[in-house]
């Protein structure tokens, strides 16, 4: 919660104007708690989850060539049941585990500092927050994927989101329980390390999942058709 009460009141703080976006903000979080804004995650996270992989599931579903010859696997295709119940079961953990993993982890947040408050940050810091945050998950990710894949992780956790033998965009979060809080640490990190705003942490939120559902699903659009 912003502690102005009027636009006015935030001038005076600022010493200057706001700028469009600082206005937006402003109207929008001024009266809002910072654990609402932080729940925000979790609709956005339901959003992404739910809308961002069905271009894809388009995709599969026409078998067009000009699309198939980006396809890594292209012997193997999924129907739309299987595609589905892929999702259901992804809903499933959402309710039960990245939810609720969401509205208790609130305190972690408020304890590294990211800040909801103005003045915003400008493009330049949100681009250079990103980039760092990124840089970080990668490379913790990396070496967490590699001990999920010895023969104690593999067989206890890391075996249910391999189930997808054929990686579609909605199996990028399909995996048992203990993987998804796992997990979360490389994406927690950056901003732990470098916090900022409750914006960038949003947005950072986003676009980490956006990249792991093109991750796994299952085309490589950058590469040279097969």
């Amino acid at each position: 919660m912003l502690p102005f009460n009027t636009i006015e009141e935030a001038v005076t703080f600022l010493g200057r104007n706001l700028t469009m976006a600082e206005t937006l903000w402003f109207n929008y979080s001024a009266k809002k708690s910072d654990y609402y804004l932080y729940c925000h995650n979790i609709l956005f996270l339901f959003l992404i989850f739910s809308l961002v992989p069905l271009p894809l599931v388009f995709v599969e579903m026409m078998k067009s060539l000009e699309f198939h010859k980006y396809k890594i696997q292209p012997k193997v295709s999924l129907s739309f049941s299987e595609m589905f119940k892929c999702y259901k079961d992804v809903m499933r953990m959402f309710v039960l585990v990245v939810g609720p993993l969401q509205l208790v982890s609130y305190p972690s947040v408020k304890m590294i500092g990211i800040q909801t408050g103005l003045p915003l940050p400008s493009v330049w810091e949100i681009l250079s927050q990103l980039t760092v945050y990124f840089m970080i998950e990668d490379y913790t990710n990396y070496w967490i994927h590699r001990f999920l894949h010895c023969k104690w992780g593999y067989e206890n956790i890391h075996r249910v989101h391999h189930e997808y033998a054929a990686p579609i965009g909605f199996a990028a979060p399909y995996a048992h329980w203990l993987e998804i809080l796992i997990l979360g640490i490389p994406s927690f990190l950056g901003p732990a390390i470098a916090p900022g705003h409750m914006i960038t942490f949003w947005l950072w939120i986003a676009l980490r999942q956006i990249e792991a559902i093109e991750t796994h699903s299952g085309y490589a659009f950058s590469a040279k058709p097969l």
